[in-house]
C-alpha cells in the first residue's frame, strides 16, 4: 500500500489556511466568533500558521451541548480556529483516502449523501428478497483513537502531519464514554485506552469513514456481499438467501471486535425486504417510499417555527421560500405528492410546488 508523506507545507500554507477559513464560515460569518477572527483575518491566519509551523499549536476546550433530533445526541463545538485548521488538514488528506473508499460508503463525501444513499438502498431492496440491516452501538464514542492513529498511518508517513492528526484525536470533548469489554481485555483495558470522536467536527465525520474503511472492504472482498452500502454507522447487506446473510452477521460480529465495536442488539435485524425498511428517514416499501413518522412530526415543528419566524419579519420572503424549497425537494425523494400538496397549500408562504 502507497504511503504519502511531505503533506505538511501544503497544509500549513496561507492559501490553504485562507481557503480552510472561507470553508469553516459558511452558514455562520454573522456568528460573534467568526466575525471577531474575519475582523484580523490576515493576522489571525498568520499567527495561525506560524503555530503549526513551529508545532506549537494547541486546539481550545470544546464546547458540549445536547440535541434531540431523533435522539439524545451530545455534540462538541470546537472553536472556531480550531475548525479552520480542521479544514486545512482535510483539503490536503481527504483526496489521499477518498480513493479508497468503496461506491457505497455515502456519508460525508463530496457528491454522495443521504438521498444518494437511499435511491440506492431502494433499488438493493426490491431487487433482493432478504435484507441484514446492521446498526452500531453509540458509534463516534466507541471509536479506539490508537487503532483509529495505527489506520492512518497505513496510508500517511509524513511526521509533521501526523503530529497534527494525534494532536487533534488527543484533544478529548471531555464528554464521558461508554465502558465497553472485548475478549482478552482485563478490568481496567476500557480506561486505558482512550476512545471518543468529538461528533460535530469535520475530522471526526472523515476519520469516521477511515475507520470503517477496511470493515467496508472486507464486506465486499472477503465476504462477497453484492450488495451493501453503509451510511455512517447505519449499513445493510442483501440478498436472496437468508442462510448467507446469517453467516455474514456472524463474520461481522467478530471482525467489529477487532475494532472494539458492537452491532446495536436491537436495531440489528434480519428480515424480508417485502416487509419494509427504514432508512435515512424514510420508510422503504415494495410499492412506495413514505416518510417515518417522526421525521415527518420533526418537519412540521421546524415549518411551524419557520411561519412564526417570517410572521414575525425575523426571516424575509426570499430566505423563507429557500427553507421551504429545500424541504419540499427532500420529501420529493418519495413517494410523497399528495402530502406536500396538504402541507404547502394551506400555508401563508411562497408555495415551492408552484
Amino acid at each position: 500500500m502507497k504511503r504519502y508523506g511531505n503533506l505538511y507545507p501544503q497544509i500549513i500554507t496561507f492559501e490553504n489556511l485562507l481557503n480552510a477559513a472561507r470553508k469553516a464560515q459558511r452558514g455562520k460569518r454573522f456568528r460573534e466568533p467568526v466575525l471577531r477572527f474575519n475582523n484580523n483575518l490576515e493576522g489571525e491566519l498568520l499567527r495561525l500558521q506560524a503555530e503549526l509551523s513551529s508545532q506549537t499549536y494547541q486546539p481550545g476546550s470544546y464546547v458540549n451541548f445536547e440535541i434531540y433530533e431523533p435522539k439524545r445526541r451530545l455534540i462538541s463545538a470546537a472553536p472556531y480556529r480550531d475548525r479552520v485548521v480542521h479544514h486545512a488538514l482535510c483539503n490536503i488528506i481527504v483526496p489521499i483516502f477518498e480513493r479508497t473508499f468503496i461506491a457505497t460508503s455515502y456519508a460525508n463525501r463530496c457528491g454522495y449523501g443521504s438521498h444518494r444513499a437511499l435511491r440506492q438502498f431502494i433499488r438493493y431492496a426490491r431487487s433482493s428478497r432478504y435484507i441484514l440491516q446492521c446498526d452500531l452501538c453509540k458509534y463516534f464514542p466507541n471509536i479506539d483513537i490508537a487503532i483509529l492513529k495505527q489506520l492512518i498511518r497505513r496510508k500517511l508517513k509524513c511526521p509533521d502531519t501526523l503530529w497534527l492528526i494525534d494532536t487533534i484525536l488527543d484533544n478529548l470533548s471531555g464528554a464521558a464514554t461508554p465502558i465497553e469489554y472485548f475478549p482478552g481485555d482485563t478490568l481496567l483495558t476500557p480506561l486505558e485506552r482512550p476512545k471518543g470522536l468529538p461528533i460535530g467536527n469535520l475530522t471526526s465525520q472523515f476519520f469516521a469513514n477511515v475507520y470503517l474503511n477496511g470493515f467496508d472492504r472486507f464486506v465486499k472482498e472477503t465476504l462477497k456481499v453484492k450488495q451493501y452500502l453503509r451510511y455512517v454507522d447505519d449499513f445493510a447487506l442483501f440478498d436472496n438467501s437468508r442462510e448467507f446473510l446469517a453467516q455474514c452477521r456472524t463474520h461481522i460480529e467478530a471482525y467489529l471486535t477487532e475494532l472494539r465495536l458492537k452491532l446495536h442488539p436491537v436495531k440489528t435485524q434480519l428480515f424480508r425486504t417485502c416487509h419494509g425498511a427504514s432508512f435515512v428517514g424514510f420508510r422503504v416499501l415494495p410499492d412506495r417510499v413514505r416518510v417515518r413518522n417522526h421525521n415527518l412530526h420533526t418537519g412540521r415543528q421546524r415549518l411551524r417555527r419557520l411561519i412564526s419566524a417570517y410572521r414575525s419579519g425575523q426571516c424575509s420572503e426570499f430566505e423563507a421560500k429557500q427553507c421551504l424549497q429545500s424541504w419540499n425537494a427532500h420529501l420529493a425523494h418519495g413517494d410523497t405528492w399528495r402530502l406536500r400538496q396538504q402541507i404547502f397549500t394551506q400555508l401563508d408562504l411562497p408555495n415551492p410546488l408552484n
